[in-house]
């Protein structure tokens, strides 16, 4: 399953624990909630996405 970056940031941007996205989002890894925050980053920092 493939799942978008933006409802992982915002449910973390509401609160929601890391543990709580990974018991809805079954598929889901810790790394992958890593990975958005990372994306995120780059983004704002307007880094190279490598």
């Amino acid at each position: 399953m493939w799942i978008s970056v933006e409802p992982i940031l915002s449910l973390l941007a509401q609160g929601e624990t890391v543990e709580a996205i990974l018991g809805d989002y079954l598929d889901l890894e810790r790394e992958d909630i890593r990975a958005c925050l990372a994306y995120a980053h780059a983004v704002i920092a307007h880094d190279a996405l490598a």
